[in-house]
C-alpha cells in the first residue's frame, strides 16, 4: 500500500519531472519512491516507498537490512534488499541481484504491518542481522546503526534470544548484547 504523498516515476510525475522537482528541493528520494522533502519520513513510510520490490511477493516480510533501515537506522536503503517468508509457505526468489530471499519462515510475533506491509519486528530484526551467515559483513554495521537508532532494543532482544533455541550465530548474537549491556542469557 503506497501513500498517497509517495510519487513513483511514471505514475503521477515522470522520472524527469520528479528529477527535476528533486533539484528543486521539492521532493527527496525514499526508497523506490519520492516523498516531499518536508514530510516526516517515519517506519511506514519508509516501508511503503518500498512497496514496489514485494509488488507479487505475497507473503513477503522486509527482513534482515532493508528491516533495520525501515526501522530508523542509517539514512539510505540497503542494496541489496532481504525479505523472508511471513506466511509459511516459500518465497520465490525474484530474478533479479536487488534482493535476497531468506528461507527461514518467520513465526508470526516476529511480524508487524507497517505502510500496510510485512517488516521483521526491531528484536527479531537484529537477531537476524547478528545471525545470518557473515558472508555479507554490511549486516553488522546495520546491527549496530539499529542499536544507535533505539538503544533500549538490546534489553528488549536479549529477552528475545533467551526464548530462542540456540542455532546458528546464538552465541554470536549474545555476545553482540553483552558488549552493549545485556545481561548474558541464561543457558
Amino acid at each position: 500500500m503506497r501513500g498517497a504523498f509517495l510519487h513513483l516515476p511514471g505514475d503521477r510525475l515522470s522520472l524527469p519531472e520528479l528529477a527535476a522537482a528533486r533539484l528543486d528541493g521539492d521532493v527527496v528520494e525514499l526508497g523506490e519512491a519520492y516523498a516531499p522533502a518536508d514530510l516526516v519520513e517515519t517506519a511506514a513510510l519508509r516501508t511503503a516507498s518500498l512497496a514496489s520490490l514485494v509488488a507479487g511477493l505475497h507473503g513477503a516480510a522486509f527482513a534482515g537490512m532493508t528491516a533495520a533501515w525501515i526501522h530508523g537506522a542509517g539514512d539510505s536503503p540497503p542494496d541489496p534488499h532481504e525479505l523472508q517468508s511471513a506466511t509459511g509457505r516459500r518465497l520465490r526468489a525474484p530474478t533479479t541481484r536487488r534482493i535476497i530471499v531468506h528461507d527461514p519462515v518467520l513465526d508470526p510475533s516476529d511480524v508487524q504491518h507497517l505502510g500496510g506491509l510485512a517488516v521483521t519486528t526491531p528484536e527479531r530484526t537484529l537477531i537476524d542481522l547478528l545471525r545470518w551467515p557473515v558472508t555479507v559483513p554490511e549486516r553488522h554495521d546495520w546491527a549496530r546503526l539499529l542499536v544507535l537508532a533505539d538503544p533500549s532494543l538490546v534489553a528488549r532482544t536479549a529477552v528475545r534470544l533467551a526464548r530462542l533455541h540456540h542455532g546458528p550465530g546464538y552465541h554470536r548474537v549474545a555476545r553482540f548484547l553483552s558488549a552493549y549491556g545485556a545481561e548474558p542469557p541464561s543457558c
